[in-house]
């Protein structure tokens, strides 16, 4: 029971903590040192800002970055949340999503496996710390037509030289597209922060703490749902599904009304680094405790769950528990503590480490099969102790030559039939010049998703008893091996980067066309290519990127030949240097690939051979503009839609279209004192 009842003690701490907080923050900065000009006037600004991450710190790099004022990434919408990378997702703000490429897995050990939200989630790892000789205040606002809506406020200030505390507030909103009644919200997320960071006047200690806590809902429908019109009327093809008539967006119907999927995160970090003997050689600890809950419940108005005609189930494969509700609950939560040493000079870096984690997985399900009132049962819980060793090395000489290598691995674990194995990672990377090279290697084992579950609707265990009494998974560990050659190169306006890499995957552990884990047991091969060419004429500016894989169309892994993104804009000064402004236009490309499906019971994308997602070009128009530390966007989305033969829209996911035409307005104010 204290277990379950330290979240929240943390959590009303953390509120607590938090308006005090606030009312010293809004205490007006009189009695504060002040940075003036020879005319004494106020000159606070982004140069007497400095932002610091966790990674610096590790690096013993203390005197902080300059505070982001460019427009570049501004307009970009996969640059509003938290993970920038291509992805996946189910066509609107909030929705779940992966990510579209490849991209190794740097987790070993005990993993939980939900992922899907993690777009929208702060990772209290790589969260900013701010120095500031001045009131730091960060403001954005976006909001769309259609409802997407995108809200942040940060407030930072330092407490004498050495203590800058700071709160911050953000919340993700879209409105429902698909089966609209009106203007019906639909996802929402919110995160509050409050981070700290502390230092001594002799610089030998730093600490950095935040508390972490994120609340996410979204509505589930289970994609769209062909009605009586939605097939080929004749030819050789007649009665087969016509996805091209499925972009009546608001008046299409679709598979599930009342389902609901609930994730809250919550986490504590403290970062502690002692110098011992100058910079060569630093003692450090870093404590990490999180929680994860997961929450998915479909709750008709009346009678059971939703029924085709015939009175089969409409969306589900079938029931387990209760044929009048669903209502799965999963947690997970974890501490780690870390501990190690590392040492950095201009030429030489090193970091030694263990760490122990503790991890706890608890299952709970409602069910009323055989009980008129219904009741909660808990079909199983895990407990995992681990403990990892792992350490990095680097070596530079001017900007010319450098080798870095790091790696990871977990402590060996004892199998039934008395063997051993362990999981690892491992990365090395040569520079010479513009030219580099990298080696990857990785194996590790299932999610704790993977290994099982228990559900209204599915259930499955892939574990085995061990005589530790930690249950293994049955699944082989799954090894990625991966080599790379990047090139970096300027010259003169143009500036060019580019790789290519050769992976080899054996034993992938995925969910298959059931929506059930499964293991691959044959060797996938890819080739990937990446190109990114950025060069100016004038005042014109071009960004242009793509990526293309080749073998990533089989059976356990889907990952489209080619993603593009072009952008081109001028930029200049308007009205006598008063204003800072970019207009141009930026266009996205995907080509035709078999997307993976999405079940929303486990939060999890899964292979499927029934439907092709078309190759599509969304194209997007704008204007931003910077006003000394405000910057506002116009910008026109999707303006291509309807333009081309490929229909009236795109498919995100199957049966999930991508939003319309629409226009969004965004604002971006940053106040320094």
């Amino acid at each position: 029971m204290s277990d379950l009842l330290f979240p929240l003690s943390c959590f009303r701490l953390f509120v607590r903590v938090s308006i005090v907080l606030l009312l010293g923050l809004l205490w007006p900065a009189l009695l504060r040192a002040q940075v003036l000009d020879d005319s004494t006037k106020v000159v606070y600004g982004a140069k007497t800002t400095r932002v610091l991450y966790e990674a610096d710190i590790m690096r013993e790099q203390y005197e902080g970055r300059v505070i982001d004022t460019t427009l570049t990434n501004q307009v970009r919408d996969r640059y509003w949340f938290h993970d920038t990378t291509f992805q996946q997702d189910l066509g609107n703000v909030g929705t779940a999503s992966r990510r579209l490429l490849w991209d190794a897995n740097n987790g070993i050990g005990a993993r939980y496996g939900r992922t899907v939200f993690d777009k929208f989630a702060r990772n209290s790892a790589t969260i900013p710390y701010y120095d500031t000789r001045s009131p730091f205040t960060f403001f954005r606002f976006i909001q769309s037509a259609v409802g997407e809506q995108v809200f942040e406020l940060s407030y930072s200030r330092s407490l004498g030289k050495n203590l800058n505390v700071g709160l911050a507030y953000e919340r993700f909103a879209s409105r429902k597209v698909l089966a609209t009644n009106g203007r019906e919200n639909f996802t929402e997320h919110s995160n509050v922060l409050f981070f700290a960071r502390y230092q001594t006047k002799d610089e030998r200690y730093h600490a950095l703490f935040n508390i972490n806590t994120a609340r996410h809902r979204v509505p589930e429908q289970g994609g769209i749902r062909y009605g009586a019109t939605d097939s080929i009327e004749d030819g050789p093809d007649k009665g087969k599904p016509r996805p091209g008539s499925l972009f009546s967006y608001g008046f299409e119907n679709v598979n599930l009304t009342r389902a609901l999927n609930a994730e809250d995160r919550d986490e504590i970090r403290l970062v502690q680094t002692l110098r011992l003997l100058g910079r060569g050689l630093t003692a450090y600890h870093i404590f990490d405790w999180h929680r994860q809950f997961n929450n998915y419940t479909d709750r008709p108005l009346s009678g059971p769950l939703p029924l085709d005609a015939p009175g089969r189930l409409r969306f589900y494969p079938g029931t387990r528990l209760s044929a009048n509700l669903t209502n799965d609950r999963t947690e997970y939560r974890q501490l780690e503590n870390e501990v190690g040493v590392m040492g950095h000079t201009p030429a030489v870096g090193y970091r030694l480490y263990g760490r122990y984690r503790n991890a706890n997985l608890f299952a709970k399900n409602y069910q009323d099969r055989y009980s008129g009132l219904g009741e909660y049962i808990y079909p199983y819980s895990q407990h995992y102790g681990q403990l990892f060793l792992g350490g990095t090395a680097d070596f530079r000489y001017r900007n010319l030559v450098a080798v870095e290598t790091a790696g990871e691995v977990m402590a060996q674990q004892l199998t039934p039939e008395g063997k051993t194995f362990s999981e690892f990672w491992f990365r090395g990377t040569a520079r010479l010049g513009p030219l580099s090279g990298e080696f990857y290697s990785s194996s590790y084992s299932p999610t704790l998703t993977q290994q099982r579950f228990v559900g209204n609707h599915y259930e499955w265990n892939h574990t085995k008893d061990v005589p530790t009494g930690t249950p293994i998974a049955e699944f082989n560990n799954t090894l990625v091996n991966q080599l790379t050659g990047r090139l970096n190169q300027k010259l003169g306006r143009h500036y060019l980067e580019a790789s290519a890499s050769v992976v080899t995957i054996n034993d992938l552990v995925y969910y298959n066309q059931a929506a059930v884990p499964a293991q691959f047991n044959k060797p996938i091969g890819l080739v990937i290519g990446s190109v990114r060419h950025r060069f100016n004429l004038g005042k014109f500016y071009f960004d242009n990127q793509g990526t293309g894989t080749l073998g990533g169309e089989g059976e356990a892994l889907r990952i489209p030949k080619l993603v593009a993104n072009g952008r081109a804009y001028y930029q200049g000064y308007l009205f006598k240097k008063a204003m800072f402004s970019q207009v141009g236009a930026d266009v996205y490309y995907q080509s035709r690939f078999r997307g993976y499906d999405y079940n929303p019971t486990t939060q999890q994308f899964y292979v499927q051979d029934h439907f092709s997602i078309r190759n599509y070009a969304v194209a997007d128009v704008f204007f931003i503009t910077d006003i000394k530390t405000v910057s506002v966007f116009l910008k026109m989305a999707y303006v291509n839609q309807g333009l081309y033969d490929f229909g009236n829209g795109y498919f995100a996911t199957p049966l999930y279209t991508g939003l319309p035409r629409r226009f969004q307005f965004g604002i971006r104010w940053q106040f320094f004192d």
